[in-house]
Parts: structure tokens; C-alpha cells; sequence
């Protein structure tokens, strides 16, 4: 008769990458607070907690620890992250949108269904759309997009101006810098632009798989 194991398997929770994204809530909350006070700060922590978010996939892939509340965590992760106080929600909508639209799967209730076939919302091989492919299948131009909007959030925020909630303020203010910090800003922006584009015909996907969820359901 076989003996059980006596090696135990790890709780969910205490996932590597689960707690990574613990970390990430944690330095979200400290940087908001310390947001008006220190802005230099700020941005380093609201960074960091950026540079997470891709080390948690990694030692999720690495130690075969994905799971579905990793999965949802790391939404919320992204909700709080996306919350510049300064930039106003309407900023990152298209970010918020799409990854609360989307991609937060939970295989057993579907509430967001994946179109038929699919096991990621990655997973673009069957798409007509070459920006798509691009942004999956070239992981630098898809680091290109993701980092150019992180940092524009913290650039305009660096620069935002106590007296105005005017972006365009900010924006023409930034023009006035450097040389440096105007190509980091016109860069930044570029990328910024291409990642709501993406979002938006990613939403539009999700929108026509629901669709098509509910047509099939009613037959």
C-alpha cells in the first residue's frame, strides 16, 4: 500500500507571487499617502510596485503557482495602482476598463467568457488584428507600451503644478523642459496612446465574446 506524502503543498495564499502582490497593495497605500508630501518618493515606490507586477507572473511560471486568486489579486493590485489621485481616474479608464471587463476569468462561474478555443486573453494567434499580435508576440514593444504608461502617469505628476488641475497646463509646461525630458515625455506619450488603442480593441474582442456567450446560452 502506498504511503502518503509527507510533502506539503503550500497554501494559495502563501503563493510567491501571491505575496508579491500583498507587497504591491502595501507600497500602493504607502506611496498614495506620502503622494503630495514627497513626490520624489512617491514615484520611486509607485514604480517599484510596477516593476512587481512582472516579477509576479515570472515566479508564478517559474514554481507553477497560478491560480485563480492570484489571478483576481493582481486585478486588485492594478486597481489600486491605477488610482493617481493627481491624473484623475479618467486617465487610466481604458486600463481599468479592460482588465475589469475582461480579464479577470473565474473558470467556473465565466462571468467574462473567453471566446471559444482560448485559455488566455493573450492568446491572439486566430486575430486579424496586427496590433494585437504585435503587443503578444513581441514582448519588448509590449514592455515598450506598459512601462511608457507607468512613467507618463509619474512624469505628469512630477511636473503637475499645485496652482492648476489643467493637464493641458502640464503638458504645455513639460514642452518648456529639456531636451531629455521632452523626448522622455513625446516617448512616453507614444506609448501611452498604442497601450488605449490596444485596449480598446481588446475590449471590443471581450464585448463580441459576451455576445456570443449569451447567444449560445440562450439556445
Amino acid at each position: 500500500m502506498a504511503q502518503p506524502s509527507s510533502k506539503k503543498t503550500p497554501s494559495v495564499y502563501l503563493y510567491i507571487p501571491n505575496i508579491i502582490g500583498y507587497f504591491r497593495i502595501i507600497i500602493n497605500f504607502i506611496a498614495f499617502a506620502v503622494c503630495y508630501s514627497n513626490r520624489v518618493l512617491f514615484a520611486i515606490l509607485y514604480f517599484f510596485s510596477f516593476f512587481c507586477d512582472g516579477l509576479d507572473g515570472w515566479f508564478a511560471r517559474k514554481f507553477n503557482q497560478a491560480s485563480t486568486f492570484g489571478a483576481v489579486l493582481d486585478m486588485h493590485c492594478l486597481f489600486v495602482g491605477t488610482s493617481l489621485p493627481v491624473l484623475q481616474t479618467w486617465l487610466s479608464f481604458l486600463d481599468v476598463a479592460w482588465v475589469g471587463y475582461y480579464k479577470p476569468l473565474v473558470s467556473n462561474v465565466q462571468v467574462h467568457p473567453l471566446p471559444e478555443g482560448k485559455t488566455s486573453h493573450k492568446d491572439v494567434k486566430d486575430t486579424g488584428n496586427w496590433l494585437l499580435k504585435l503587443y503578444y508576440g513581441h514582448r519588448p514593444f509590449m514592455a515598450f507600451c506598459c512601462v511608457a504608461s507607468e512613467v507618463l502617469y509619474i512624469v505628469l505628476f512630477l511636473f503637475a503644478d499645485e496652482k492648476s488641475t489643467s493637464l493641458l497646463n502640464v503638458c504645455g509646461n513639460l514642452l518648456k523642459q529639456s531636451p531629455l525630458t521632452v523626448f522622455v515625455f513625446i516617448s512616453t506619450l507614444v506609448g501611452w496612446a498604442l497601450k488605449q488603442v490596444i485596449n480598446v480593441i481588446q475590449m471590443k474582442s471581450a464585448a463580441d465574446a459576451c455576445v456570443v456567450f449569451d447567444l449560445k446560452r440562450g439556445k
